[in-house]
């Protein structure tokens, strides 16, 4: 059983036992409630019938002097007097209702007696005074039968609520004396039972919090592979031994991370020093031609003969080309800042991209002649046309081109365009016969500062970038490149490319 539920069962345990005393409070509270209305009602009820009692007595005088001064004398009664009488019977009247209301059921049928024989006698009395003043009324208030009856029913239910009073006063005594008991008892039990209950749970939690302190320590000191197995909770503690768990497993997964993060940094330091001598040798070359070009013409113009213009003119023709070599790799260096930092844009403009194909192949022509190779131009009849950045799309196919040139010595290469599946509109792949890669080569061969071999450099030329630069100029187009090669079998390296880079994102 988890923590959680154990702590869970205890407070429920707890708030049973001080609900059970609330509730037994709340019981002997009410029941002395009803005690001290049970008092006030019998109270109430023996002072409605002492006065009523009273009340009859004074009536009765009352009638028995008037009916003898009738008899014996001439007066006549007053309408201030009927009042004031008639207001009389009417307050022994009220007090009759006000004695019913004070009864309970168990009285009820001693309040109807005594209701019927007050009934009975006050309207007599009320006859008496109406009638008092006509001689011919003859006036039998002397017969006390009604007013016995009257008062022997009076004190039958006074008894009756006396009866009554004793039995609930005992009754509510006993339930006083139970409540108590078990708001005692109650409590004892509570004390016992959070006493234990807390001793358990400390014992628990103690063992378990051992453990993790253990676990936690062994894994403090460097133990990863270490596991708190021995915790015996489905809930709350387990889960946090799970949680140390995890975390170890993290560490020891994030630690290797580093490691390995470590020496791919490492690498990329070592492929960057490679790469920053790639490029001092591609800076040298064709700075040294235009230095040594350019003094051989300083020399050549100081002299006193004539001047070879043939000469001077393929100089300078190598000076140019030195110069364009040596403009290429710094645009390629910019053009690998730019994406890297996020400021490379795209110039979308609608261009047929055959048109492009056939103007960079023609461009590039004598580049490959000169290892004897033999470029094929492969079209599909109808290609899509583009919206996206055709000079980036014209810098993608030249590098590709001049690489196939560059590791292809009397072979073919071969450019061809077809429409591509979607989301892609447009696939070119450049295809050659060259010296091709192995596997491990083709998933390095994108990345910046890398050849496929470290000796490549030394035999070809190149500082590792264009492909690189390839791949993101794709990318930022919306497109893809990929690689296909075999050792020895040549390579295949597609583009693909969709209709409108801006929708392609849209749709992704």
């Amino acid at each position: 059983m988890s923590l959680r539920r154990r702590l869970i069962l205890s407070l429920l345990t707890i708030l049973v036992l001080f609900a059970i005393n609330v509730g037994t409070h709340f019981w002997g509270s009410f029941a002395r409630s009803e005690s001290m209305v049970a008092y006030r009602q019998a109270v109430e009820a023996s002072q409605l019938t002492t006065e009523l009692e009273q009340l009859l007595e004074d009536q009765r005088q009352q009638i028995l002097v008037l009916a003898t001064l009738r008899e014996t004398t001439e007066d006549r009664l007053g309408d201030e007097e009927k009042s004031r009488e008639q207001a009389d019977l009417a307050a022994i009247r009220q007090r009759i209702e006000n004695l019913g209301a004070v009864s309970r059921d168990v009285t009820q049928q001693q309040y109807e007696r005594l209701l019927t024989a007050a009934d009975r006698l006050l309207v007599n009395w009320q006859s008496f005074y109406e009638r008092y003043n006509d001689p011919a009324y003859d006036a039998d208030v002397e017969d006390a039968g009604d007013y016995l009856t009257t008062s022997q029913r009076l004190k039958e239910l006074e008894q009756r609520q006396a009866f009554i009073a004793v039995q609930r006063a005992n009754v509510i005594d006993r339930t006083i004396l139970l409540t108590d008991r078990i708001t005692v008892v109650g409590f004892i039990t509570s004390i016992f039972l959070t006493a234990t209950l807390g001793l358990l749970l400390v014992r628990y939690t103690n063992a378990s919090l051992k453990r993790l302190k253990r676990g936690t320590e062994r894994i403090g000191a460097g133990d990863l592979g270490y596991r708190i197995d021995d915790i015996e909770d489905e809930g709350e503690l387990g889960d946090l031994a799970e949680a140390f768990n995890t975390m170890a497993d993290k560490l020891r997964i994030a630690i290797e991370d580093e490691q390995q993060a470590k020496r791919e940094a490492d690498e990329a330091n070592a492929a960057k020093s490679i790469f920053l001598a790639n490029v001092s040798h591609e800076l040298r070359t064709p700075l040294n031609a235009i230095i040594g070009y350019s003094e051989m013409l300083h020399d050549e113009l100081g002299d006193a003969g004539a001047v070879d213009r043939d000469s001077h003119r393929a100089d300078l023709d190598k000076i140019a080309l030195s110069g364009r070599q040596l403009l290429a790799l710094i645009d390629d260096i910019l053009d690998l800042s730019k994406i890297e930092t996020g400021k490379m844009e795209l110039h979308c403009q609608d261009f047929r991209p055959e048109e492009v194909i056939r103007q960079v192949c023609d461009g590039l022509a004598p580049l490959v002649r000169e290892k004897k190779n033999r470029l094929h131009l492969d079209l599909a009849e109808e290609l899509p046309q583009l919206h996206s950045d055709a000079t980036k799309f014209r810098q993608v196919l030249v590098n590709l081109l001049s690489n196939a040139s560059k590791f292809t010595e009397d072979g073919d290469i071969t450019v061809r365009a077809r429409p591509a599946e979607a989301p892609y509109a447009l696939a070119v792949a450049v295809v050659d016969t060259g010296i091709g890669m192995n596997r491990a080569q083709q998933a390095r061969v994108f990345e910046a500062f890398v050849q496929a071999e470290p000796d490549t450099s030394a035999a070809y030329g190149g500082t590792g970038l264009g492909l690189a630069i390839c791949r993101d100029f794709c990318e930022l187009m919306g497109g893809r490149m990929s690689v296909t090669s075999a050792p020895g079998q040549g390579s295949t390296f597609t583009v693909e490319l969709p209709a409108d880079p801006g929708s392609a994102r849209a749709g992704a």
